[in-house]
């Protein structure tokens, strides 16, 4: 596959490395991007790479928690603006959609939608002219704990948190933590397995790089691992308004132990593709 101008672009932004490094790291994997990241990530000691073209749509995301903390449900809708997900229609929207998930206990979108959502829908896509669509919808539910929410200001990122034991404050705080911070995983074991694999692999490339012993190097790529499950973990994360502690120690000194969590941040995975128009119009006069 050629590689492109624009490839190398993208790939020294989400990088930050030299030009030629990621021609040639292009090359050698035929053009996948994701691919010269990874090997890129091996020879260069590169931690990780930006997430190019996700930025993605625009929209809103709110929460509903049951006054007796056994449930929450929380949504995202999208619109193409940020100007539109101000507006008081679309907002009043997101409300209804929230209420109706939250009575119903329902996750699938299709049978959400079904009947007068779906008018609402289109009534407000006709009197704004964008296009508006539930993208994705959870409920979590409560065993033998409590659930409870946390909405970031800007109605970007919003988390649910289930504790078992403790109380609803608590579980919105370790909510405010998982906005904050986004932890992959609960704890350490709840790591995909695929994930913890490819992780290793990098690590023993780059350790390898260091010409080291073999036994020193099985040390760096052991202690490389833990620190990347203990960085990702929720409860081996330091508590961001107290870091002298950690997660697990805060709800450990409550009596509680966390069951899992959801967080939404309004476009994360959607492609959008962005198009450079002064590479189109050179290209023109260049045919």
């Amino acid at each position: 596959m050629a590689v492109s101008a624009a490839m190398v672009k993208e790939l020294r932004e989400r990088t930050g490395l030299g030009m030629m490094e990621c021609k040639k790291a292009l090359n050698e994997a035929n053009g996948d991007i994701e691919l010269a990241i990874e090997e890129l990530r091996k020879s260069s000691g590169m931690k990780a790479a930006k997430k190019a073209g996700r930025t993605a749509a625009d929209g809103v995301v709110a929460t509903k928690v049951a006054e007796d903390g056994s449930y929450a449900v929380v949504v995202e809708v999208n619109s193409e603006t940020d100007f539109v997900a101000r507006d008081d229609g679309f907002l009043a929207f997101v409300d209804l959609v929230a209420n109706k998930a939250f009575a119903d206990k329902q996750t699938d979108i299709a049978a959400l939608m079904a009947g007068e959502l779906e008018q609402a829908r289109e009534a407000l896509v006709q009197k704004i002219g964008e296009n508006i669509s539930v993208r994705r919808v959870e409920v979590l539910t409560a065993e033998a704990g409590v659930v409870d929410s946390y909405v970031h200001s800007n109605n970007r990122i919003a988390v649910l948190v289930a504790l078992k034991g403790g109380d609803a404050e608590l579980a919105r705080d370790v909510a405010m933590h998982v906005a904050a911070v986004n932890p992959r995983v609960a704890k350490q074991a709840d790591m995909p397995e695929e994930e913890v694999i490819k992780e290793r692999e990098i690590f023993t490339a780059q350790a390898q790089e260091s010409g080291k012993p073999a036994e020193i190097i099985e040390k760096m790529i052991e202690g490389r691992i833990r620190k990347f499950l203990a960085e990702n973990a929720l409860v081996d994360q330091a508590f961001v308004k107290e870091p002298d502690l950690t997660v697990g120690k805060l709800l450990k000194n409550a009596g509680a132990d966390i069951q899992t969590f959801i967080r939404f941040e309004v476009g994360e995975g959607i492609e959008k593709e962005e198009v450079d128009f002064a590479a189109e119009v050179a290209a023109q006069l260049k045919g």
